[in-house]
């Protein structure tokens, strides 16, 4: 009798539910709307998972039927009481018994490494990162969300380009910004700024939108939109170099993966961030994802059920990638 084994990426904007069996070959894969309990509760979480995981039961041809191993990465989840929360929706959904639940960076970590030991750095939105190491023991820094943290992600940069661009204006500083920040926005004249911001409101994925901005100023010349870049990646490399030291890494070589948007702007960003780990973290090796987030849930839900992912379950995984 085959075992069927669920691997689920919960966050604020969508919810994949992958299933597959123990020798990692996937047979459906489905997508529901958000389910980060910190976006949308217990109640959003539940309709959110219950989608993705019937979208892939019907692709893979399965009744609804309990799982033999489930893991659920979900963005939001913090504490135990959280981890409650989401056992609590795997039991209303009748998933299955043996269930998994962490944050979504365990399962970036997962599938950026194919299941090995290391580190993980997201950069998308926000930014965070987290580490586990032989003993088991694990690490997260950064992560605390926009109003204390997220330091060097889309939202940072976007959020500085709007200073770069209304310090232009004033005549503090000297920035290309100052016209694409303005038209980006939809504003008149950039004293509108203060109505745009304070009145109307504007959302944490308006300002990461601003992100782009930012580099491409950078890459026409732009020194000071330059030294953001530099000044952000600096800051996700004493994240790594935090979790590192932590975890017995400060000398000893270990590997850190890149998951999250704002990577894929290629070389631009990573280049510099190179440079800064290489200064607090020389023996660290970077490793672009191997697998995806999901996948990586996958690879937690077979470690859980007992089965070795070896290199013959991984290429299987591969073939889905």
């Amino acid at each position: 009798m085959t075992d069927y084994l669920l691997g689920i990426d919960g966050g604020g904007t969508k919810t994949q539910a992958v299933i597959c069996d123990e020798r990692g070959r996937i047979l459906g894969n489905g997508l529901g709307g958000p389910s980060g309990i910190d976006s949308v509760g217990a109640a959003g979480a539940l309709v959110g998972i219950g989608a993705a995981v019937e979208a892939a039961r019907q692709q893979a041809g399965l009744a609804a039927a309990p799982f033999h191993s489930v893991f659920l990465g979900m963005a939001g989840v913090v504490s135990e009481a959280d981890r409650e929360i989401i056992r609590g929706v795997a039991r209303e959904l009748a998933l299955g018994s043996l269930v998994g639940v962490d944050h979504d960076i365990r399962i970036s970590l997962a599938g950026g490494l194919s299941g090995r030991l290391g580190i993980a750095l997201i950069a998308g939105t926000g930014s965070s990162c987290f580490g586990i190491n032989a003993a088991g023991e694990r690490w997260q820094s950064g992560g605390w969300g926009h109003l204390i943290s997220d330091e060097g992600s889309s939202y940072w940069l976007g959020w500085n380009g709007i200073r770069l661009a209304i310090g232009t204006y004033d005549g503090r500083w000297q920035s290309s910004l100052l016209e694409p920040v303005r038209q980006r926005l939809g504003m008149a004249q950039m004293t509108d700024i203060h109505h745009r911001l304070y009145t109307e409101g504007i959302s944490k994925s308006e300002i990461a939108a601003l992100a782009p901005l930012v580099l491409e100023a950078a890459a026409s010349g732009d020194a000071m939109a330059q030294q953001l870049i530099v000044t952000g990646t600096a800051d996700l490399a004493q994240m790594v170099a935090a979790v590192a030291r932590r975890l017995g890494w400060s000398a000893a070589p270990c590997e850190v993966t890149l998951t999250g948007g704002l990577w894929r702007a290629g070389e631009d960003v990573i280049a510099p961030f190179r440079r800064a780990l290489a200064d607090v973290l020389p023996a660290a090796r970077i490793v672009l994802p191997e697998l995806s987030p999901v996948l990586g849930a996958c690879i937690l839900a077979l470690q859980q059920a007992g089965v070795e992912v070896n290199g013959a379950v991984l290429q299987e995984l591969r073939h889905y990638q």
